[in-house]
C-alpha cells in the first residue's frame, strides 16, 4: 500500500474502503434465520455494513434464551488480512484473523485461545457463500495442534424473506 492510498485512510476519506478487498465479505451482509445441519432453528443473525461500509457488524441472538452475540469484522490493508472481535454475552472475546479463499468462495478465520482448563485451543472459522441466500458458517476447534479437529457450530444461515 502506497503513501498516498494510506492519506485516506487518515483523512477519513468517505471511499476508503470501497476496494474489492474490502467487499470479499459482503455475501454474508443480510437478515438470517440460522438453523443447524437438521434444520433445528439456532437463532437470528442482522449482519449490516457501518462506519462508511469499513465494518461488518453482525448482531447475534441465539434460541437459548438470554445468550447473543456481536462481532465486528474488518479488512485490514495494513496487514491485508481479515479480522473478527467477537463478544458475547458471556463476556467471552475471541480474535480471529484470517483471508478470503476466492476457489472456495469463504472467509476463513483463524484464532488461538484458551480453554477453562487452561490449555491452548485453535480455532478455525469458515464462513461459506453457498449461494446469494445461503451461507454456511463452521467453526472447529482443535486441542491437539491440529492433528484433530472437532465442529462446535454448524450454522446453515438462510436469507430472510422481504
Amino acid at each position: 500500500m502506497s503513501f498516498h492510498s494510506l492519506q485516506g485512510y487518515a483523512q477519513g476519506s468517505n471511499n476508503a474502503c470501497n476496494t474489492p478487498e474490502h467487499r470479499q465479505f459482503d455475501f454474508w451482509v443480510g437478515d438470517w434465520s440460522v438453523l443447524d445441519a437438521n434444520g433445528t432453528k439456532l437463532g437470528t443473525s442482522k449482519v449490516e455494513l457501518i462506519l462508511n461500509d469499513c465494518v461488518i457488524f453482525e448482531n447475534w441472538t441465539s434460541n437459548n434464551p438470554g445468550y447473543a452475540g456481536k462481532s465486528f469484522n474488518y479488512y485490514n490493508p495494513f496487514t491485508a488480512k481479515w479480522n473478527q472481535k467477537w463478544i458475547d454475552t458471556n463476556g467471552l472475546p475471541i480474535e480471529f484473523e484470517g483471508s478470503f479463499d476466492p476457489e472456495a468462495q469463504a472467509l476463513i478465520y483463524s484464532a488461538t485461545t484458551l480453554n477453562q482448563n487452561g490449555q491452548l485451543v485453535q480455532n478455525k472459522l469458515s464462513f461459506y457463500k453457498k449461494s446469494g441466500d445461503y451461507v454456511n458458517q463452521v467453526w472447529e476447534q482443535s486441542t491437539d495442534a491440529g492433528n484433530t479437529w472437532r465442529v462446535v457450530f454448524d450454522g446453515h444461515y438462510y436469507r430472510k424473506s422481504n
